[in-house]
């Protein structure tokens, strides 16, 4: 039997996903629309989006929370356990969203589903490409 994943989505592939982008590796793809998954959106990913689309920097569904809620994707907030990891996290990422996210998924035991090579030299599981 298959063991279920546990997957956290970098900003890009949630994108991706809700815009049916091609970019969208068709492994993750089968992985997000797996029912047997758990499959979870960073707060984190959430304020950088608002703040990146508020200036102009990105393209995001307006209502962003229903696109969630309609996919059936977990919304996981910024714990104090989150938060308190980041001091030991080695400076290989200087993106203090990437950085919180990488700090999610190591407390959680997640799998990022990122294309973002810096996230390689950190002790987190990658969703394999």
């Amino acid at each position: 039997m298959v063991r279920p994943l546990r997957v956290l989505l970098d900003t890009h592939a949630l994108l991706w996903w809700l815009d049916d982008d091609n970019r969208l590796p068709g492994s993750w793809r089968t992985a997000i629309s797996d029912p047997d998954n758990q499959v979870v959106v960073s707060a984190v990913t959430i304020a950088e989006i608002a703040i990146k689309s508020s200036i102009g920097k990105l393209q995001a569904p307006a209502d962003l929370l229903d696109a969630l809620r309609t996919s059936n994707l977990e919304t996981l907030p910024l714990q104090a356990d989150h938060a308190a990891a980041l001091r030991d996290l080695p400076w290989h990422h200087r993106d203090p969203f990437d950085r919180m996210i990488i700090a999610q998924a190591t407390v959680e035991d997640l799998a990022v589903a990122s294309v973002d090579r810096s996230f390689a030299a950190y002790d987190v599981r990658l969703l394999p490409v």
